[in-house]
C-alpha cells in the first residue's frame, strides 16, 4: 500500500466513521477548516485532557486561559505585525497563490535559511512555474495574521488581531500568575487555546489549517540555567509522547534547527518529528527563547516584568523555555500512528491502535444475541461503566462483524454477554490488539479494564 493510498485511506475512514468531517461540506467546504465528528472531538479532547494532566498536574506549572483577542501593541511587541510572513508568489494566469518556499522544496531546493531576495533569485535560476505550469509573479511577503476591528468604527484605530500562537497570553499575565500563586522560579504557564494563520496553501488534511489549537508551556528560569531545563523539557515531551499517546518510538526523531532557520525570537530550538505517510514533520517544538519575550513586552508597554527573588533580593528577567505544539496535528500524528491493516484468518482487517486513555471508545458492550435475557444483562453493565468510561452498546449483526465495526474505530476491549454469563456471571473481554478473549467476572469488569489500559504498549514499542 503506498503512502497515498493511507492517507486517502485514513480521510475516508475519518469521514464514514465520524472523526473529522470537512468544515461546511454542503457548501463546498472551506480551505483548510475542519469539524471534528462526535469520535474526533472525543479523541481531541483526550489528546488535550492527557496534555492538561502532564503539564499542570505538578506543583511548578500552573494554568491559564487568555482571551484570543489581545491589544494590538502586543504583536507589534512580540514581532508578528513585522515579521510574522510567508513568501507568496502568485500564478499570473489562474490568479492561485504558493508558498514560494514549497514550489522551491518541490522543485529541489533546499530553502533553509534563504530570505525573500535569495528564494527570488533561485526561483529564476531554476525557472519556476506554478503547479499549472504558468509564470509566476513576483514574489513577496504575506503577513498571517488575520485582522478584524474592535467596535462599531471599521479604521485603522480599531484593528485587532486574532492571535496567532497563544504564548503572548502567557507572557503578558506572567506576573500576573507569579504573584497569584506565589511561584517561585523555575515554574511554567500552560495554556490550551484556538489560534488563527491565514495560510497561503493549506495541506495534508489536519496538518496545516487555518484554525487550530495550540498547547504551549512556557517555563521560566533564572538566566544561566537555560541549557539545563531545556534538557529536561526534550526528554520530559519525548516521553510523554511515546509514553502518554502511545507512538510508535520508530517513528519518531530529534531535528535540531540550523542557525539560519531559527525563528526571531529563539536562542536554540529542536522539534520533535513525525514519519508521516507524506514524510517527517514537526509534531511539538522545544525551544529557548532566552529573555527576548519579556525583555520585548517591558519595552512596548512601559511595565516591569522582573521576577522579585526573595533570596538575592534582587530583580530578575527570566529567560523562556517553550514547549509548543498544536493539538488538532497531535490528533493527527495518533490517528495515523493507530492505523493499521492485517490479515486476519484470510480476512482484511482495519485496525485503530490508539492508546486506550486517549482511545473515543474505551469499551463496547455486546450480547451475543437479542434473547434470554442477554440484551438486559449487557444494558446493566453498560449502565455500571457509562458513569466511568465512555461506552457504546452494539446489538446488530453478528458478533465477528461487531467486533470488526469496534476495531475500525479503535475501542481497545470488547464486552460479549453470552450464555456462560446466565450461567456463572461471567462475561468475554476481547482486546482490539491481540483479539485474545478472556473471561473475566462481570463484576471486576472496571478494575479489570483499567489495568490493562495502564500495561498498555504499543506493539511496535
Amino acid at each position: 500500500m503506498s503512502d497515498g493510498d493511507v492517507m486517502e485511506k485514513l480521510v475516508s475512514l475519518c469521514k464514514r466513521k465520524g472523526f473529522v468531517f470537512q468544515s461546511s461540506e454542503i457548501y463546498g467546504g472551506l480551505n483548510g477548516c475542519w469539524d471534528y465528528g462526535p469520535l474526533g472531538v472525543e479523541l481531541l479532547r483526550n489528546v488535550k485532557e492527557a496534555w492538561w494532566r502532564s503539564m499542570t498536574y505538578r506543583e511548578d506549572v500552573e494554568g491559564i486561559d487568555a482571551a484570543i483577542l489581545m491589544h494590538p501593541r502586543t504583536w507589534e511587541a512580540s514581532g508578528h505585525v513585522e515579521g510574522f510572513t510567508d513568501p507568496m508568489v502568485e500564478d499570473r494566469k489562474t490568479n492561485e497563490r504558493f508558498r514560494l518556499d514549497h514550489l522551491l522544496e518541490e522543485a529541489g531546493v533546499d530553502c533553509t535559511g534563504l530570505g525573500l531576495e535569495e528564494m527570488t533569485a533561485k526561483m529564476a535560476e531554476v525557472g519556476l512555474k506554478s503547479p499549472k505550469g504558468n509564470e509566476l509573479g513576483e514574489a513577496r511577503h504575506f503577513n498571517l495574521m488575520f485582522k478584524t476591528h474592535v467596535g462599531p468604527v471599521e479604521d485603522s484605530a480599531s484593528v485587532v488581531y486574532l492571535r496567532p500562537e497563544t504564548a503572548q497570553g502567557i507572557f503578558v499575565n506572567f506576573l500576573n500568575v507569579q504573584q497569584a500563586m506565589r511561584q517561585k522560579l523555575p515554574f511554567g504557564i500552560a495554556q490550551i487555546g484556538k489560534a488563527f494563520r491565514n495560510e497561503i496553501n493549506t495541506k495534508n488534511f489536519l496538518f496545516r489549517t487555518r484554525e487550530f489549537e495550540q498547547m504551549e508551556m512556557q517555563y521560566f528560569v533564572a538566566p544561566g540555567e537555560e541549557e539545563r531545563w531545556l534538557d529536561y523539557w526534550k526528554e520530559q515531551r519525548w516521553t510523554w509522547i511515546t509514553e502518554g499517546l502511545g507512538i510508535a518510538e520508530s517513528r519518531l526523531r530529534w531535528r535540531e534547527h540550523g542557525g539560519g532557520e531559527l525563528a526571531h525570537y529563539a536562542r536554540a530550538a529542536f522539534d520533535i518529528q513525525f514519519e508521516f505517510p507524506f514524510g517527517w514533520d514537526e509534531m511539538e517544538g522545544i525551544h529557548h527563547r532566552g529573555q527576548y519575550d519579556l525583555g520585548r513586552h517591558e519595552e512596548y508597554s512601559g511595565k516591569q516584568l522582573k521576577y522579585f527573588d526573595d533570596q538575592s533580593r534582587q530583580k530578575v528577567l527570566p529567560a523562556v523555555i517553550e514547549t509548543s505544539a498544536g493539538a488538532s496535528r497531535q490528533t493527527m500524528m495518533v490517528l495515523t500512528n493507530a492505523y493499521a491493516e492485517e490479515e486476519v484468518r484470510g480476512d482484511r482487517r482495519t485496525v485503530m491502535r490508539f492508546h486506550p486513555r486517549i482511545a473515543p471508545l474505551k469499551a463496547a458492550i455486546l450480547p451475543l444475541v437479542k434473547r434470554d435475557g442477554m440484551p438486559e444483562i449487557a444494558r446493566r453493565l453498560e449502565a455500571e461503566l457509562r458513569p466511568h468510561l465512555r461506552v457504546a452498546y452494539d446489538e446488530g449483526g453478528a458478533i465477528g462483524r461487531r467486533y470488526r465495526r469496534m476495531d475500525e474505530v479503535g475501542t481497545p476491549f470488547c464486552i460479549t454477554v453470552d450464555s456462560d454469563t446466565l450461567q456463572d456471571g461471567t462475561v468475554t473481554l476481547r482486546e482490539r490488539d491481540s483479539m485474545e478473549q478472556d473471561r473475566v467476572p462481570g463484576s471486576d469488569l472496571l478494575a479489570e479494564i483499567r489495568r490493562r489500559m495502564d500495561l498498555w504498549r504499543h506493539p511496535e514499542s
